[in-house]
Parts: structure tokens; sequence; C-alpha cells
């Protein structure tokens, strides 16, 4: 049958759905089905051994025919796919498991050897009417592409299990019935979409293989579940690359940056490519710098989004059931971010905005927080998405699901800014403060500071990571023209929440957060005045929202000013300062021009933040992995650490550039540079001034308690920790890891 695009329309006599269609075998249903309502099935009686048997001489009785044997008509529901210059891919979710009661699909253009996409259309409310000879599904659409057909007619003849599927016919109509576009879609698969997914592994880490829902208390039915099969169950086929072990070399440590798993995905995802595409990448590794309480990571934050996770076994691993149904949480988990979905709890800032879902039992939610109790997620969990999560997986608009389209929440722009209103009733008894300086010069980083305390003297439950990156804290931005928007960073961590129990008078949670870059970019590129405000969501539900913080972004005034401006503002800067510094070629033109700033301007104030950005990445060990599958590490150059952060640390003093909480982290960095040079008596003495100077400024005494801390766990004796020991050991206030 010949193909017609649907945004032409041929003129033609109205044509409607005929009620009586079917009447002549003298069985009809005609029914109206709204999304997610319940649709009975229906089982064909068919006779299989032939007619009944000739009447015997005599006019004896007529011997008793066999017995009907029933045989099921084959489900419907899947994908179909037609060809030819205007290609459409159908999803067609009417029976089968899980039903939806929706349509949806993509249209594509044929210009030569090519193949282009051309846009989504998705239908929410279908009729019914079906015969004994066909399925027959109707309803108007939401394209993204204007048409005059919106109405959709779906056709598919029903066959027997026992027969291969028949083809669909595919309809688009004008509201009054005139008929447009016609396609013949062949039947290609039970499952709705495709994903190729690709696992790479660290040696030594065992990837999860699978995990048998009846070994823990769970929902029936019992199954064995990989990540294959529960995406299985989703609708959606995962295709599994082969799995490659990557050869560890003697002296590297186990622990993976964010930048270092981007650069790692880029360079070793043999599938990857700058363009949207059903491929995603999954690593297995050990450790994250954040620590074994970091599950999982969606890490992939720049271009193209989407592409790539992680799963982290320090904190997974094991082979007792509870590891092993963890492992496979975490890999679906951080696979469903891939296809854009959000946490069950950030449900509000998505675009368009739904309602948040904290007691949703899906893969999507965080069982460590949830109201009833880790142990009650567990028991009632069916290993399934929530209905509105499968609805995007099955029909969400391809840009939006496929992996490199759409950024991670992609118009998550604040149209909902009463999240960020103050409650008319607050009896969470938490206070959450920002703070910040009141004015930064264009090109500046911008960084404000999270207090988290409480008002109760009786105490409260708090979740300890107050960085934005763990999801607990959001930040929303007025910028200069009205507009508002939300901070969304470029790597969201999931991981298992520290809790700590906060007192009224007692010591409070801080922390310090770069805000001027994230996944939608630049945040703060035009001189003027921004207002930021804070949302904390508490272990119990509450929302607890901060003051209003003012902050004035000036414009350059001298030559230099501007030229330092230029230098700093640009995409792959503003990831260098958050990422701390990278060694990725994907990097490179923002590292040449922090380079230029130190070069040409090193006397300019901002030049700080460039030494500090490559004094913490000359700090560590930066991993890839060469293309036979070895890791290769550069190893920590302390030498060039001390003279970049004692630069730092040195004209912080004479004209402050960093806020507190960024200078003492500085000043640890210094401090682990020196014992890394095996200078421990200078690491000491770096640390005794980070103690004296703090003191000078008159700081609450819980936070100089936790300075002293920090500063003791250089003491001889200590000098056996590594860096994320130390900061576990010193850090009384459980702050989340450093950015």
């Amino acid at each position: 049958m010949s193909v017609v695009d649907p945004t032409q329309v041929a003129a033609a006599e109205p044509t409607a759905l005929d009620p009586e269609l079917g009447a002549a075998d003298g069985w009809t249903q005609r029914t109206e089905i709204k999304a997610g309502e319940p649709h009975t099935e229906r089982v064909e009686v068919v006779r299989v051994f032939g007619g009944p048997a000739e009447a015997p001489a005599g006019g004896a009785a007529m011997a008793v025919p066999p017995p009907a044997l029933a045989v099921p008509t084959r489900t419907v529901s899947g994908r179909y796919r037609s060809e030819g210059t205007t290609l459409l891919e159908v999803r067609v979710d009417v029976d089968g498991p899980r039903p939806l009661r929706r349509l949806s699909g993509d249209v594509y253009t044929r210009s030569g050897a090519t193949l282009y996409y051309f846009g989504s259309f998705r239908v929410d409310t279908l009729k019914f009417a079906s015969t004994t000879d066909a399925v027959v599904v109707e309803g108007t659409g939401i394209f993204t592409w204007g048409t005059s057909a919106p109405r959709v007619r779906v056709t598919i003849p029903r066959s027997s299990v026992l027969d291969p599927p028949e083809d669909a016919l595919v309809e688009f109509l004008t509201p009054g019935g005139f008929p447009g576009g016609m396609y013949t879609c062949s039947f290609e698969s039970s499952l709705f979409r495709t994903v190729q997914l690709e696992e790479d592994s660290v040696a030594g880490v065992t990837p999860f293989s699978s995990y048998y829902t009846g070994w823990l208390p769970s929902p029936p039915p019992a199954r064995t579940l990989s990540v294959v099969a529960s995406y299985a169950e989703a609708g959606i086929e995962m295709q599994p690359a082969s799995l490659r072990n990557l050869v560890s070399t003697a002296g590297i440590g186990p622990s993976w940056s964010d930048t270092e798993l981007h650069n790692a995905m880029v360079a070793n995802f043999s599938l990857w490519a700058d363009v949207p595409q059903w491929k995603v990448w999954m690593f297995h590794a050990l450790l994250h710098d954040a620590g074994p309480g970091l599950l999982g990571i969606m890490f992939d934050q720049q271009g193209p989004q989407r592409q790539g996770c992680a799963a982290f076994y320090a904190g997974l691993g094991g082979t007792t059931p509870e590891r092993l149904r963890l492992q496979l949480y975490t890999c679906v988990h951080e696979l469903g971010h891939c296809f854009n979905l959000f946490h069950s709890f950030h449900k509000e800032f998505m675009n368009p905005p739904q309602p948040n879902r904290p007691l949703a039992l899906s893969w999507m939610n965080y069982p460590f927080i949830y109201p009833s109790g880790e142990a009650a997620f567990w028991a009632a969990f069916p290993f399934q998405f929530d209905t509105p999560e499968l609805v995007h997986l099955r029909h969400g608009f391809r840009a939006n699901v496929i992996m490199g389209g759409n950024p991670f929440g992609t118009g998550a722009a604040l149209e909902a800014v009463e999240v960020f209103e103050p409650p008319v009733e607050d009896n969470s008894g938490l206070l959450l403060e920002l703070r910040g300086r009141p004015g930064f010069v264009l090109g500046e980083p911008v960084r404000v500071e999270l207090k988290l305390s409480s008002t109760d003297l009786r105490g409260r439950v708090a979740h300890a990571n107050l960085h934005p990156n763990f999801g607990f804290v959001q930040v929303a931005i007025r910028q200069p023209g009205g507009r508002v928007v939300l901070y969304r960073p470029m790597i969201e961590h999931c991981a298992i929440p520290a809790r700590r129990r906060l007192r009224g008078g007692g010591p409070a949670l801080y922390e310090s957060a770069y805000v001027g870059y994230g996944k939608d970019g630049l945040y703060f590129d035009t001189p003027g005045m921004y207002q930021l405000r804070a949302v904390y969501h508490a272990p119990d539900g509450s929302r607890v929202v901060s003051n209003t913080l003012a902050l004035r972004i000036r414009s350059p005034v001298t030559r230099k000013d501007d030229a330092v401006a230029d230098l700093l503002l640009g995409e792959e800067q503003g990831a260098l300062f958050y990422l701390n510094g990278s060694d990725s070629p994907f990097l490179r033109r923002g590292s040449e021009a922090l380079e230029t700033v130190l070069e040409h301007h090193g006397d300019h104030p901002l030049a700080t933040y460039a030494r500090v950005v490559r004094g913490a990445n000359a700090l560590r060990e930066f991993k890839t992995i060469t293309p036979d599958g070895r890791i290769r590490a550069r190893a920590p150059d302390h030498a060039a650490a001390i003279r970049d952060l004692g630069a730092a640390v040195e004209e912080n003093q004479a004209e402050q550039v960093l806020d507190n909480i960024a200078l003492n982290r500085t000043m640890r960095r210094l401090a682990d540079a020196y014992e890394g040079a095996g200078d421990e008596a200078q690491a000491v003495a770096v640390a005794d001034r980070m103690v004296d100077y703090f003191r000078g400024k008159g700081l609450n005494p819980a936070v100089l308690a936790t300075v002293e801390a920090q500063a003791a766990a250089y003491a001889p004796g200590e000098g056996h920790l590594s860096a994320p020991e130390r900061w576990a050991r010193s850090n009384h206030l459980e702050l989340p890891p450093e950015r």
C-alpha cells in the first residue's frame, strides 16, 4: 500500500467508524476506554476436529461431535513499522502486560540513503471498535508538528497464537473524518522500544547478573530478574552488547571522579556518538570519589546527555540476597535516569511538572527515604516502574526519552515557582539559610553557602547531604530579566542519604555549592541583580524554604576585567569549575582558557579560582581507559598542587575571593599535597595555620570544633589515612563529599 505524508490531507468523502462493523457474524463490541481502565481480552473458540458426523442409517441419533478446543487470539500490542519515503513506527498498547490503552509513534523521512527523524505523536484516550476479525482503535493525538489530520485509527486483524502477527493499518483523519495519510505497518516486536546496552567493568568487580525476587519478602509473582528482564517487563527491549573487563594497573586508586567517568564513556563506549540514539553505556566500578555511600550515578553531563551511568560496588558488592536486590535496583534506577526519568520525590521539577510521588513503589524512588521505612518499601515493591513512568518509557516523545536527546529534565524552568514559596504553616523544626557574597564580578564563579539548623530543642532528623548534587536541596534563580530558572547540577548523585539529628542551639549542617554552571549552561552570564532561594526536602516530607539571597553581577570595570571575564565565561570553563579541573581532552578548550588567565592575567583577583581548579586537579590521579581495555592513570603532581594551592591561599589572604568553606577545602588540599610529597611537617603547619585563621573569624564554637578535628587528622600517626578517609573522620558535621 502506498505511503502518504500525514501532514498532507487529500479531499475525500468523510468516513466514520461504523458502529455496525462486525454485526454480520453476530458479535460486536464498541466501547470508549480511558487510559488505564481495564479492558477484557477476547478468546475465540474454533472447531478443529472437522464437522459433525453423518447420521447412521435407520435414523439413529447423530454422534456427539468432539469438544471444541479454545485457542487464544494473539495480543496485538507492540511495535509496528512501515517502509517507504515516509516511515512510520507506531506503538500499540491495548492488551498484554500492564496495558496503558494508548498509541504513540514516530515519523521519519528518507532522503536518498539517509533517514531523518520528522516528529512524534501520542494518543492518550482511545475508542475501541473490536470485532471477531479485527481490533480497531481510534483517538485524537498530540503531535510535535502542526497537522490537519489529528485523528489516528489503527486496525489490526485478529490471529490466533498459532499464526504469525498481522500487519497494522494506520490511518490519519481530519476531525471531520476526511482521510489523510495511510500506512501499512509490519509487526516488529511485542516490546515498544529497543535500546542497545553496552557494559564495561573494572577488573575485580563482579557486575550484577540476576536476582530471584522470592529470596526476600516481596509481592508475587516470584521470578528471576536481570536488568534486561526488568526493562522487558516495562516493555523496553535491552539488547546487551559484550561485557568487557578492564584490567587495572598496579598503584592506581579504585576511586573514580565524575570527570574521569565522562571521559571514560566518550573514549571507551564503542557505540557512543554525539547524536541522539537508542544506545547507553553502564560502567561497573568499585568506588566513586564521594565514598561508598554513593551507589550509582548518571554522570553524562556534556553535550548530548543521558548516555552513560555507573554503579559502585564498594556500597553494593556481595552475594547475599539483600546485596543482589540492591544491585538490581541500582542498575535499573540509574538506567532509568538515562531514559530521562526523575526521582519519584522530584517529579515537581519535571517539565511539565507532576506531583511528587514519595509513596511510589517504583524503581525511581529511594527505599532509604520511603515514608514508612526501607523495610516497608522492599516488602511492597513489585520491581516495576509506576504507571506514569511506564507511559514515559513507552510513549514519551522521542526526544524526551532517547539517550542524547533532550537534556535531563529539560525545560525545568520554574513555571511552578510556588514550590519555592514560604509555607503558610511551618512545623518542620528546621531552618534553611542561604548565604553568600552580595556581589560578584562578571565571570567569577558564583558560590553560595547553605546552612541547615534545628529550631526544636527536642531535635529533628535531617538529611546531611546538603549539596544540590544529592537532590535534597534545590536552588531557584531569578535572573535580571525576571525569568526564574532551577539550578540543575551537571551530575545528580544517587546515594544512601546520611542522616543526622539536629537540635536547637546545637551544631548545624553547612555546605558550599558552586551554582554558576549546570545542565542548562551558565546561570550568571549577564550583569545585573539576581535573587536566589532554596528549598530543602526533609525526611518527613516537609519542604523547608530558605530566605531570599540577593546578589549582583557587576560589569567589568577595566580592560583587564573584560579580558578575564571573556576567558572565564565558557561552557567548558563552567564544567571545569564544577568538576574542580579535568585532564579530559573533551574539556581542552576550557583548560586552555584557564591557562591563559594564569599566564597573562595572573595578578588579577579572579586568577585565584583558576589556581584552585588547576591545583585540585593536579592533586588527584586521573584515570583513562586505553583502547585495549586497560586503565592508565596520571599520577598526582604534588609539586604542582603545592604551587597552585599555596598561591591561592596566599592571594586569598590579601583579597578574599573564596568563601569560608571553599578556603577550608583549599587549605586541606594543600595539606594533602604536602603530605603526598612526603613533607608531613608542612602538612601539619598548613593544618595549624587553618585553625588559627578560622579562630580569628569568630566562628560558631561547633564549627570551630569541626575545623580543629579536620586539622587533627594531619597529626603524626594519621598520615596513613587516604583523603576520603580523612574527610570522613574529620567531618563531624557529616558534610557531603566536596565539590
